[in-house]
């Protein structure tokens, strides 16, 4: 039989003892947690400034589960089946749960020490010696390599000392990325159920809500999202086909972002789909927003909705305004924010306004933090300058936070021709340097000072795909 350990999770990040942040578990203790269906230890094999693993343990007991009143079958068409099954040794939905009581925190992306550093990409890999693949390799690959992982898997033989058997539908699989470890997790939590096909509890219409909320910022534009959304529901067609429905909305929600009239919209997030830069994005944002302490937030250009409708999740923030010169824009952020809807004190916290970047509006004074999230790129040079006037010297918010693309990343999208912007509405795109020069003279000019964070894999050579400026204001 394979061993135990369903579920490592290893990072070279320095220091590595980061991990045990992230994960909310101190390297120097084990830990053990109570489940429904067994038991839950987290132990670190290995823990140094330049290396540390986290080992998920997960004890499964098959026969509890059988004796427990309405307990599912363990799987098979035998008559001991659910006694004797591989349940206790493999990656399956009892993992995935475990998951959830276990590195819950974690994989919401929360971390109050490193609040940064869970929004930053870090190298990770994670080891499950024993999944059972409905699919094999093939499959294996489909559903994680569109998210930028790495995926290496080995057979597992039915019985070692009879290779002549063949092979088990059970692989040894490794993911290794730099990713953020709360979508690592959420990867994980979501598409091992779907490689078992199979969940061990019963599955009614709270799981499309599930499955919508995980799967969100990725699952929309996964070339595998109708086999993805088929296994999670267990093939009912009663929840298939609204969970379907609502992804394809997700997706042309996405597609549908206002921009240029001659542009096409996917063109910048089928560069970046790979690597879930989008999420990721957002997931910085939302960090580097909770590290301020803002209460008051500006999204400008808030486009239709997306960080919008993860800040209006979050009760810390008391008042949220989404602003944009475009309606088209603002009527997608209505219909995502679903603010007809919305209970009366959530809706009170949520504005949405036309307003140009270019143009002096004194509604948007007093802020705690701003948000320009992709939206700089999008200004020819003399309208930047009115828009860098009006955010810093007029609306003058304690704290702002600019992404923008680096554009020397771009050589590393081979699909991007040479010379070429990721999106043809884009009036620039900057190399780092230019942004610290463009960054430094605001702060110089409006009294901010400035810090940088990386968003997406940080390459060594050209650093990372987007580029992020923190102004906090002196």
């Amino acid at each position: 039989m394979p061993d135990p350990v369903l579920l490592t999770l290893t990072t070279t990040h320095r220091p590595a003892t980061d991990l045990g942040y992230l994960l909310h578990k101190h390297p120097d203790r084990v830990q053990r947690f109570s489940l429904p269906f067994g038991a839950a230890h987290v132990v670190y094999p290995e823990a140094g400034e330049e290396r540390c693993t986290a080992a998920l343990l997960l004890d499964v007991d098959p026969v509890g589960l059988v004796r427990r009143k309405g307990s599912p079958r363990g799987g098979g068409g035998f008559a001991l089946a659910e006694y004797v099954n591989d349940r206790p040794y493999v990656a399956s939905s009892f993992l995935a749960t475990a998951m959830v009581s276990v590195f819950g925190t974690a994989m919401n992306g929360t971390c109050k020490e490193r609040p940064e550093l869970a929004a930053t990409p870090i190298p990770l890999e994670a080891h499950l010696p024993a999944v059972p693949a409905r699919g094999g390799d093939g499959l294996v690959r489909r559903l994680f390599e569109p998210l930028g992982y790495a995926v290496d898997t080995q057979p597992i033989p039915l019985d070692p000392e009879h290779p002549d058997w063949g092979d088990s539908r059970h692989l040894d699989l490794r993911l290794r990325a730099d990713v953020r470890l709360a979508d690592l997790l959420t990867h994980l939590y979501v598409l091992l159920p779907v490689l078992d096909d199979d969940k061990h509890y019963w599955v009614g219409e709270a799981e499309v809500e599930k499955l919508l909320r995980r799967g969100e910022g990725w699952l929309p534009h996964h070339p595998e999202r109708e086999l993805i959304a088929r296994r999670s529901v267990k093939h009912q067609r009663r929840l298939l086909d609204p969970a379907l429905a609502q992804l394809r909305d997700a997706a042309a929600e996405d597609v549908n972002e206002p921009a240029d009239a001659d542009a096409d919209p996917r063109q910048e997030e089928q560069l970046e789909e790979r690597v879930s830069l989008r999420d990721q994005r957002l997931g910085a944002v939302e960090a580097v927003l909770r590290a301020s302490g803002a209460t008051r937030v500006l999204d400008l250009g808030c486009g239709p909705g997306a960080l919008l409708q993860r800040l209006v999740r979050d009760p810390a923030y008391a008042e949220i305004v989404g602003a944009d010169v475009s309606a088209r824009a603002l009527e997608l952020a209505a219909k995502r924010l679903k603010l007809d809807l919305l209970p009366d004190a959530q809706r009170a916290r949520i504005t949405l306004r036309q307003s140009a970047l270019t143009y002096r509006d004194k509604r948007l004074a007093g802020f705690d933090a701003a948000v320009l999230m992709e939206v700089i790129e999008h200004l020819d040079p003399p309208r930047l300058a009115a828009a860098e006037g009006n955010v810093f010297g007029t609306a003058k918010p304690r704290t702002v936070i600019v992404t923008t693309p680096n554009r020397e990343y771009n050589l590393r999208w081979e699909s991007l021709p040479a010379g070429h912007f990721r999106h043809s509405d884009h009036r620039f795109e900057w190399t780092r340097a230019e942004l610290r020069a463009w960054a430094e003279g605001v702060g110089e000019r409006h009294g901010y000072a400035v810090r940088y964070l990386p968003v997406g894999p940080d390459d060594p050579e050209v650093g990372p795909p987007t580029q992020m400026a923190v102004f906090d204001r002196r």
